[in-house]
């Protein structure tokens, strides 16, 4: 399957969990995801982090947020 096909079925469930743990709104939420370090990794197909979970990477994304 491809790469941004597969991002593309995640992505959503990764926003969701990020709009609802931080009170924003969608864009917002995306937003906040592709300026993270997580967000880059995510979005580059070498990371393999596309392959992922919506929770793994968004529990990724609040360690990055919380200085871990």
């Amino acid at each position: 399957m491809p790469h941004g096909t597969i991002r593309a079925a995640t992505l959503p469930g990764i926003v969701m969990l990020i709009s609802k743990e931080y009170g924003v709104g969608e864009d917002d939420a995306i937003k906040m995801f592709y300026e993270s370090h997580i967000g880059a990794c995510y979005a580059d197909d070498d990371s393999g982090l596309y392959g992922q979970s919506a929770l793994y990477v968004f529990s990724l994304f609040q360690e990055e947020r919380s200085g871990y």
